[in-house]
């Protein structure tokens, strides 16, 4: 029987802005230690604030969370869900991306922002955030990386 699976989504606040190298020197660094360490996973940069979702065997999904605890690029660390699961979701990626636009304007009144939403003091908002997000990338992201 194989090692149960576990998933971690968390958001935090980049200690400093990432352009498009420092995200491309962060992804290519992260794809290699999620490959040495049978992990998965995506993640999502907007405005300064991360969010990701990282699966594999919980000592591996444990161990890279207390590493990015400490990790000076990021602040506020969050974790949002965390669940077992049967079956990963990103098992074809190492580490997703997915670039997100940032709104030039407001959203209309009635109109929410789910990337907002995952800092919410609301639980249930940020899960549902969280579920949301991970639809979103799963169904804009053809190839994996």
């Amino acid at each position: 029987m194989s090692e149960p699976l576990t998933a971690v989504s968390y958001v935090s606040r980049a200690a400093e802005p990432f352009d498009d190298e420092r995200l491309a020197a962060l992804l290519a660094q992260s794809r290699r230690a999620n490959h040495e360490h049978d992990l998965s996973g995506m993640l999502l940069y907007r405005r300064g604030r991360f969010f990701q979702v990282l699966e594999g065997p919980a000592d591996a999904v444990d161990a890279l969370m207390a590493k990015i605890r400490r990790d000076p690029r990021h602040d506020e660390v969050r974790v949002l869900l965390r669940e077992q699961i049967d079956e990963r979701r990103f098992e074809e990626w190492t580490m997703g991306y997915e670039p997100i636009g940032v709104p030039a304007t407001p959203a209309p009144e009635g109109f929410r922002d789910t990337f907002d939403d995952l800092e919410s003091d609301d639980d249930d908002a940020s899960i549902r955030a969280v579920r949301e997000l991970t639809v979103w990338f799963r169904a804009r992201t053809a190839s994996p990386a």
